[in-house]
Parts: C-alpha cells; sequence; structure tokens
C-alpha cells in the first residue's frame, strides 16, 4: 500500500485567495476564544460541541450572506419603506459530507428548517489518504441550484474535490458551489483551488501549514469523532 506523500507545492500565496475565493471570518476575540475552546486537547465532548456550534452559527449566517441576493423593499409597521433584499434563489440546497459535516447540518436547520440536504459520503484511508466515494444522495433537482457544501475540516482537500466533483456531475455549476468551512490550511486550498478555481469557501480560520502525517498545525483533532463523543484524538482529518 502506497503511503500518502506530502504535495510538492511550494509556498502558498494566500493573498490571491482571500476575499476572491476565500472569505475568511474577522478573527475577533470572542472567535478566536471559542477556536481555544474547541482546539484545546482536554476539552470534552460537551464544551466541543458548544464551542463548535457557536462558530459555526457565525460560518453559515456569513455563507447565507453570500449567495445571490436582490433589492427587495417591505413596508414597516410604522408605514414607512424598508429597501432590503432577498435571496434570488428561496430555496436553500445543502449537501453534507458525514460524520463531521453532520455538525453543520444541525447549525443549518436550525437557521433553515425548510433546507433541502444531500449527503456525500466519503472514506479517506488513514494511510494513503486516498478519498473513495461511498454513497450519494442528491435533491433530484440540484442541478443549476446554488448549493452550499459543508465541510468542517480540510487539510489534503481530497475529500472535498470528490464531493465537488459529484455535484458537478449533478449539473451544478462550479461557481455556485459555496464551500462552509471550520479549519483548513494554506495547503488543501491551493489543491483545491487549482483544480476548481470558480468555488467559493468561507472559513473561520486557516491554520499555518500541513503536516508530513497530512495532519493540520496547530489543528483541531478528529472533528466527527470529539463532535459525536466517539474517539478523541489530536489528528486532523480532511
Amino acid at each position: 500500500m502506497t503511503t500518502w506523500t506530502r504535495p510538492d507545492i511550494g509556498p502558498v500565496d494566500l493573498d490571491r485567495y482571500l476575499d476572491t475565493t476565500v472569505f475568511v471570518l474577522p478573527p475577533t476575540p470572542g472567535l478566536i476564544a471559542l477556536h481555544t475552546q474547541a482546539r484545546d486537547a482536554t476539552a470534552g465532548q460537551e464544551q466541543f460541541v458548544r464551542a463548535a456550534g457557536r462558530i459555526i452559527r457565525l460560518l453559515l449566517e456569513t455563507a447565507l450572506s453570500h449567495l445571490d441576493h436582490q433589492p427587495h423593499a417591505v413596508a414597516t409597521p410604522t408605514g414607512f419603506v424598508f429597501e432590503g433584499v432577498r435571496a434570488v434563489q428561496p430555496e436553500l440546497y445543502a449537501v453534507t459530507i458525514p460524520r463531521a459535516g453532520d455538525a453543520l447540518e444541525i447549525g443549518l436547520r436550525e437557521i433553515r428548517p425548510d433546507a433541502r440536504f444531500g449527503k456525500i459520503l466519503i472514506q479517506r484511508d488513514p494511510v494513503t489518504k486516498h478519498p473513495t466515494l461511498l454513497y450519494r444522495k442528491l435533491p433530484p433537482d440540484i442541478a443549476g441550484r446554488q448549493v452550499l457544501l459543508l465541510d468542517p475540516t480540510i487539510a489534503t482537500g481530497g475529500t472535498l474535490l470528490t464531493a465537488i466533483n459529484e455535484l458537478v456531475a449533478a449539473g451544478v455549476e462550479e461557481s455556485d458551489i459555496l464551500v462552509v468551512n471550520v479549519l483548513t490550511c494554506p495547503e488543501a486550498l491551493a489543491t483545491v483551488l487549482s483544480r476548481r478555481p470558480d468555488i467559493r469557501i468561507v472559513t473561520s480560520h486557516i491554520d499555518r501549514t500541513l503536516t508530513d502525517q497530512a495532519f493540520m498545525q496547530p489543528g483541531i483533532g478528529d472533528f466527527g469523532d470529539r463532535y459525536h463523543g466517539t474517539v478523541a484524538t489530536a489528528t486532523d482529518t480532511a
């Protein structure tokens, strides 16, 4: 079995992506405090779920604002007109990558219980890091729609690229895919955006680098295991 080899992509120029295809939440003290709580290796499941859930809520509200909007005026109770906006696409489509992506689904259902969800199950080999598609179930009319793709950790980018390929094969335009992500790293961004340059990514933080073992540094651990309370590790998955 061939082990994973770190890609030789050289230094990553993040400036070419920031605020054009990659949008990072402002590093406020409140957000950094939530990351501190979630990343703490001594944190139990309750602390992790609470901190991650609050980060996810901030992410989702920001991601929804990146969907297309159009002018929409309403009359206020005082009889005046408020010149507002509303989403061009009333229906909200989202696709999760289980298990870790379920955390984002829970948060989105609280905001938009009417959202239509799809699932793309991908297993990453623990040694080669090669992703394998196991299951796909998407809304039948997802073609041509704007879609939120929910993936909390992007380390190597292989899992995310597999999911994007499935959406494009289902008729979703690359430019209509908006990835919602808790944590990623420069190497993953370069890998994904070099192959799919028209997607957009909203993330709460970009870590320093990717280690030779394909873990993000400083990392957050196995997001899915920590969220669901199965195994607590210090490794990162994508």
